[in-house]
C-alpha cells in the first residue's frame, strides 16, 4: 500500500464525482476545514455507524467551519441509496478508480478476519484552510469517530 500522507503535507488536487454526479475538488472549499473521511463500502455496519454518527455531530462540525466528505469505491448509484436511506447530509464521493484514494495513500491489500482483497482502509484526514494535511487518523473505529473528529476541530482551530 503506498504511504499514507502525513500531517504538514499539501492536500491533493483530485477530482472526483459525488453522490449526486457532480465532479468536485478538495480545491472546492475555500476557508473551510475538510474532513475526508475513507471508509470500506456502503450500508455496511461499520461504515453505517461512522457515517450516522457524522450525521448526527453535522452541526457542531459545520460550526467548527467543516466540510465532511465520506469516499469509498462504491459508484453514484450507491452512494445516492446510501445517502437516502439514512439521510446523510453530506457529500459522498464516489471513487471508484480509487484515484482519490491512492492520492491519500488509503487503497491497498486490506484484510477482514481471514479475507484478503484490495479496498480502502478505513482513515480519516483533515485538510486545514491552508490546504494541508492538519490531522490524520490512519486506522479508524468507526464507533464515536465522528465525536473524536469534532474534539479534534474544536481543540485545533487552524
Amino acid at each position: 500500500m503506498p504511504a499514507t500522507l502525513e500531517e504538514g503535507q499539501p492536500a491533493p488536487d483530485v477530482s472526483v464525482k459525488t453522490d449526486k454526479g457532480e465532479t468536485i475538488s478538495l480545491k472546492d472549499f475555500p476557508g473551510k476545514r475538510v474532513v475526508v473521511y475513507f471508509y470500506p463500502k456502503d450500508d455496511t455496519p461499520g461504515c453505517t455507524i461512522e457515517a450516522c454518527n457524522f450525521r448526527d455531530n453535522i452541526a457542531a462540525l459545520e460550526a467548527e467551519d467543516a466540510v465532511v466528505l465520506g469516499v469509498s469505491l462504491d459508484d453514484v448509484a450507491s452512494h445516492e441509496q446510501f445517502r437516502d436511506k439514512f439521510e446523510l447530509p453530506f457529500t459522498l464521493l464516489a471513487d471508484t478508480d480509487h484515484s482519490f484514494s491512492d492520492a491519500f495513500g488509503v487503497y491497498g491489500k486490506q484484510k477482514f478476519k481471514d479475507f484478503e482483497y484490495m479496498g480502502v482502509a478505513r482513515a480519516t484526514f483533515i485538510i486545514g484552510k491552508d490546504g494541508t494535511i492538519a490531522k490524520v487518523w490512519p486506522k479508524v473505529d468507526p464507533n464515536g469517530h465522528g465525536e473524536d473528529v469534532l474534539a479534534w476541530l474544536r481543540d485545533n482551530k487552524s
